[in-house]
């Protein structure tokens, strides 16, 4: 994932020394570099990317206490989280597990868009449509029904893997994004018939009663905490027989933990509780990666239900 948001202090010197203290991060000198980053701090109190760094860098050398205060301060100081801090809280343990701030998610994924697919698909073997295009072929084969679609709906389109698998398998899709960034690239793929710029909930909330047959999300409900709000939202825009095909994370246990990489993992009964408390109907619920992390294929579901 790309580099921090960078938010300067308004102060030169506290600035200086955050470059400084950067260089000497990357080079691994990690307790000089928290000096640095401490020297910025105190020249400039409300210096969130300083304080979020300072954070990154404590929790390296296991200050664990002293990175739970760093990120507070860097969340403190940037109100709309765009680092993420409040995820490195919930990952140290320090507050529970919540939902995570639209304002990180678009940040994160604005910075991501110019290399997305190379990232996904070179260095981590990404296949979320490819997982999703088999299972949306069996759950029709399943019902000897036709594997074509009038109305798609692609939420975190992202840069439009999804419409290209499933472009010859629908007369129209419709890509929901919350970055704007990701959202252009869709658009110069030719592939969608609208794109709007939204979270995937309120998305979905201004879309008509029935007015899709099939809705994807490939890659989103890693970064969903609940997914009852989604489902539900979904069932209501599905016309009867329509499917919800999505990925997602998983782990052994039960309820959603964040992993290390900051995204969601879901246990398998919490998936299926979800499904079945939004009203749809489970088709199929495999496990599959979506993805390879440092040459491990991470833990994963694909999973298709039906609005009855």
């Amino acid at each position: 994932m790309p580099a921090r948001v960078f938010m300067s202090s308004g102060d030169m010197l506290a600035d200086r020394r955050f470059d400084f203290a950067r260089d000497l991060q990357l080079r691994g000198d990690l307790v000089a570099a928290a000096d640095l980053f401490v020297q910025a701090t105190d020249l400039a109190p409300g210096f969130a990317t300083a304080w979020f760094t300072l954070g990154e860098v404590r929790e390296q050398l296991g200050d664990r206490e002293g990175a739970v205060l760093a990120f507070r301060n860097a969340q403190k100081n940037d109100p709309g989280d765009r680092n993420g801090a409040g995820l490195r809280l919930m990952r140290l343990g320090a507050v529970e597990i919540s939902a995570m701030p639209p304002t990180y998610v678009s940040a994160l994924f604005n910075q991501y868009a110019p290399k997305f697919e190379a990232a996904l698909t070179d260095d981590l073997g990404y296949r979320g449509p490819a997982l999703l295009f088999k299972a949306v072929l069996a759950a029709r084969a399943g019902v000897r029904k036709p594997a074509f679609f009038k109305r798609a709906i692609d939420l975190g389109c992202g840069t439009g893997l999804a419409a290209r698998a499933f472009a010859a398998q629908t007369d129209e899709i419709v890509g929901i994004d919350l970055s704007a960034k990701m959202i252009e690239l869709a658009n110069a793929t030719g592939l969608y018939a609208e794109l709007e710029v939204a979270e995937v909930v309120e998305g979905l909330r201004n879309r008509s009663d029935a007015g899709a047959d099939l809705i994807l999300a490939a890659d989103v409900m890693v970064y969903v905490h609940d997914m009852v709000p989604l489902l539900h939202e979904a069932a209501r825009v599905l016309a009867p027989g329509g499917l919800l095909a999505f990925t997602a994370e998983t782990h052994s246990g039960e309820g959603v933990v964040l992993g290390h990489g900051l995204r969601y993992a879901h246990g398998a009964a919490t998936v299926r509780a979800s499904i079945e408390a939004a009203g749809l109907m489970l088709d199929q619920l495999d496990v599959a990666s979506s993805r390879t992390e440092r040459g491990v294929p991470v833990p994963g579901l694909v999973a298709v239900a039906v609005k009855a």
